[in-house]
């Protein structure tokens, strides 16, 4: 891990919120990955966050490093809605800050579930669709070549455990864009070669800066725990996976190996990538 920045700097970052004012973990999980990354490298943290579909807040271009959150919903109704629009323009504001030789200090960006939904019908890379059928659990997540040499996924295990929730998907990767944008696919769901279906993208370096995964990878034990108790989310996944795959999952929570694993890697090393390409620029 990045140890000890001089006294007198911070880490500024913006936590893009998309949850629509709708009770949630991601929010809890994302400040305390903040705050133990903080602590744990003894770097000053600093964090805003912006509501930005019940309010239509996004942030200015003063921070370093931006985090935007899953969310519910149907990533593709908002199309051309007030708050989307003020989305794009933020986020083409950070590639404009990126791309100007005269900006020397870049803006470091992380796309969790819906937004990397969003994020993906920005730059075309996949079509958004509907699931047959929601995913919510832990489950295992592949890599594919490029993502071995991603430095956020430096430590994960192939495959390694992450939770996902969500009723759409990114699939049917778009090569041709991918390709002359230099973006790289890290990673794919579990092969289900007894299912008709394509597997879903779960994640996909842009550029640079910009990183994002359709799982949570800030989802931590004492969250999930609540909502594999909720009844709705326990049918969920006894309906489609039947009960021994939930108590399977209640199991997982505390396993060090799954998704607590998951948590103390992937965010932890977007930041530490972060700050170290940021020290001396910080202030």
């Amino acid at each position: 891990m990045f140890v000890a920045m001089e006294t007198g700097k911070k880490l500024k970052v913006a936590i893009l919120d998309l949850y629509e004012g709708l009770p949630n973990e991601g929010m809890r999980c994302l400040r305390n990955i903040l705050r133990e990354f903080g602590e744990d490298n003894n770097i000053p943290v600093e964090w805003n966050e912006f509501d930005v579909r019940l309010h239509n807040q996004v942030p200015d271009m003063s921070y370093d490093v931006f985090i935007s959150s899953g969310g519910p919903g149907n990533p593709l109704e908002s199309r051309y809605s007030d708050w989307e629009k003020k989305y794009f323009g933020w986020l083409n504001d950070v590639e404009r800050w990126n791309m100007n030789p005269a900006n020397l200090q870049k803006k470091f960006v992380f796309f969790i579930c819906h937004s990397f939904q969003l994020s993906a019908r920005y730059y075309n890379v996949g079509i958004v669709a509907k699931r047959r059928s929601t995913a919510f659990g832990i489950f295992p997540v592949h890599m594919l070549e490029d993502g071995f040499d991603e430095p956020v996924f430096a430590g994960l295990r192939d495959p390694f455990y992450a939770v996902d929730s969500r009723d759409f998907q990114v699939i049917q990767p778009n090569y041709s864009v991918i390709e002359e944008m230099g973006a790289k696919i890290l990673c794919i769901e579990k092969e289900r070669p007894h299912v008709p279906y394509e597997r879903a993208i779960m994640g996909i370096r842009y550029n640079d800066y910009m990183i994002g995964t359709q799982f949570h990878p800030e989802a931590d034990g004492p969250g999930m725990t609540m909502y594999l108790h909720r009844e709705d989310k326990k049918k969920t996944i006894i309906d489609n996976y039947g009960e021994e795959k939930w108590k399977s999952m209640l199991g997982h929570l505390n396993d060090p190996d799954k998704i607590l694993w998951t948590y103390s890697h992937v965010l932890p090393n977007f930041l530490n990538q972060a700050v170290e390409q940021l020290h001396g620029e910080l202030v």
